[in-house]
């Protein structure tokens, strides 16, 4: 299945993930947030690089991954013990998106083009995004 997945992708092609996380480096958002939950980044494929889109506090970290193109990045993610997800990328949204505090589920938000204001924590994209996978049939990358 994943064999089809990448094959489908050709140059030009994007796929994007939402990883979480439970590892934050503010300690005050481990007692608000829910565990497993507490940070998320973006990592999209175009086919023939990886790339990280990882909103921090204090800057976002992007950088081209040094793996093959064939490389199961999600998957390895997932082995480490992130939750991995595929996510849609809204290219043709035309409606500007809320003003919201910036956050990384913010800005993974606008990576990917969701709009919807309820979502403000890991865990409520999480859910957002496994729903959206669920309705289209798609695999998730879990350990």
């Amino acid at each position: 299945m994943r064999e089809a997945f990448y094959a489908a992708a050709g140059q030009g092609y994007q796929r994007a993930w939402a990883v979480f996380s439970g590892q934050t480096d503010l300690r005050w958002l481990r007692l608000l947030l829910r565990s497993g939950f507490r940070h998320c980044f973006v990592v999209i494929h175009d086919g023939a690089r990886w790339i990280l889109i990882d909103p921090l506090a204090s800057y976002t970290d992007i950088a081209v991954q040094p793996v093959a193109p064939d490389f199961d990045l999600p998957g390895w993610l997932a082995a480490r013990g992130y939750r991995v997800v595929p996510a849609p990328l809204c290219r043709n949204c035309r409606k500007q998106a809320p003003a919201m505090i910036y956050s990384c589920v913010e800005a993974v938000k606008r990576v990917l083009g969701v709009h919807k204001r309820g979502i403000v924590t890991p865990w409520q994209l999480y859910r957002y995004l496994t729903e959206q996978n669920r309705q289209k049939g798609s695999v998730l990358w879990e350990v």
